[in-house]
């Protein structure tokens, strides 16, 4: 899947997203609405990741998003 269709189907992913990390309120993934940079931006900030870091981890959750 690639992020454009990611982005078109947010509300659906949203929960596959929140398993994935769950330290990633709801209200955060409203505030994302697909956005990737935003979404590795909380990665950061929320698990103290680098920005290289959260880019691989959205890289593997979007290969496996259904």
């Amino acid at each position: 899947m690639n992020w454009d269709q990611i982005k078109g189907q947010w509300k659906q992913l949203k929960g596959q997203a929140q398993e994935k990390w769950g330290d990633l309120t709801d209200d955060d993934l409203d505030k994302v609405e697909g956005n990737r940079e935003q979404l590795e931006g909380l990665l950061q900030e929320k698990y103290g990741k680098s920005k290289e870091a959260a880019r691989e981890e959205v890289d593997q959750w979007m290969a496996n998003a259904k």
